[in-house]
């Protein structure tokens, strides 16, 4: 089959167009003027210049194709010009989504995220029915997000079927950016990240991520929701298995979440609004780690068969690529021996 893949430069959907590839099939791929290089040279891929909110290269992108990955969006916890951000992520989603439906596509998958998704309370894991409103979520990368969702699922019906997925925190290869999840490796890597704040995220890997894109496309009930995700851990919890992977014996120290947001507001005014670039502690990232958002995969996992690879293989794997790719000279060890694996992480 031909698919398009709208932000294949990008981290998930650079994974989404490799296993496509594997698994035989061909690719349309929508990328902004300038990211055509991070896209593989492989005859079975066709790349169409131009921005999602472009209904003409869309027109065109969309030509041929039997289905489609809407996987482009603006990915930060900060916002120069937070419009832009709306525009992306929202008015993006429903020109891709209408275009397809207007060519006659019959399937499209969305890729959001579990940020859209309510936090359930403490001790209580997230599901697909624990849908947020824009007054739950805090920030405008979430109220996008959540935006799209409701855009893209209002436009299933009539011959044009739309699955969404939300991907937890991936880590793995190929995160050249790099993503917000992807730092957290990063800096510890580099001795960059001194503490943390009490919160928690669900570990998968980006190539299961991947692989629950393509199972959400043909197995997928329509107009359904599937959380793609494998492992909860504490924040504490990813740097003690950072530890046990690269052998650092970095024990970053825990911040009160008040005294973070304090830091967050002066470096994102020094930052943000004076120097007019992405402060290193973005007060919306902060807001969004208030509360752990742990969550329970089982809905993928038995409708689709997605895979959930443990949380230490992915961490290795996204460290490994750093190192591998100069981003850091750190070592990463061969055995997967861990000192303190977090006791509180819990296997969705």
């Amino acid at each position: 089959m031909k698919f398009l893949v709208t932000g294949a430069s990008g981290f998930v959907g650079g994974a989404i167009t490799r296993k496509l590839l594997t698994e035989g099939h061909s690719v349309t791929a929508l990328v902004r003027a300038g990211s055509e290089n991070r896209i593989p040279q492989d005859p079975n891929i066709e790349i169409v210049t131009g921005g999602v909110t472009d209904k003409l290269s869309v027109q065109k992108a969309v030509s041929g194709v039997e289905g489609v990955f809407h996987v482009a969006a603006v990915y930060s916890f900060w916002h120069r010009d937070p419009s832009e951000t709306y525009r992306t992520n929202v008015d993006g989603t429903e020109t891709v989504l209408r275009e397809a439906k207007k060519a006659g596509v019959r399937r499209a998958v969305l890729t959001s995220t579990v940020a859209t998704l309510k936090w359930p309370g403490k001790h209580a894991l997230a599901v697909e029915s624990s849908i947020a409103s824009l007054e739950d979520l805090p920030g405008h990368y979430k109220r996008s997000k959540l935006m799209a969702e409701q855009s893209a699922l209002s436009l299933n019906g009539q011959g044009f079927e739309v699955v969404v997925t939300n991907p937890t925190a991936p880590f793995g290869p190929g995160d050249a950016r790099p993503t917000p999840t992807g730092r957290l490796v990063l800096e510890f890597l580099n001795h960059r990240f001194p503490g943390y704040v009490n919160t928690g995220l669900n570990v998968c890997d980006v190539d299961d991520v991947a692989a629950g894109h393509l199972l959400a496309f043909f197995k997928g009930r329509p107009g359904q929701r599937y959380i793609l995700g494998s492992e909860n851990l504490s924040l504490r919890g990813i740097y003690d298995r950072l530890a046990g992977i690269t052998g650092l014996r970095r024990r970053p120290f825990r911040v009160p979440f008040a005294l973070a947001m304090a830091v967050g507001a002066i470096d994102s005014l020094l930052e943000g609004k004076i120097l007019r670039r992405e402060p290193y502690i973005p007060v919306e990232g902060l807001r969004v780690a208030k509360h752990p958002m742990f969550v329970d995969c089982t809905k993928a996992v038995v409708e689709l068969g997605l895979p959930t690879r443990p949380a230490t293989e992915s961490l290795r794997r996204s460290a490994e690529w750093f190192v591998e790719n100069g981003y850091s000279n750190a070592k990463v060890r061969g055995s997967d021996s861990l000192d303190n694996e977090d006791e509180a992480s819990v296997r969705a």
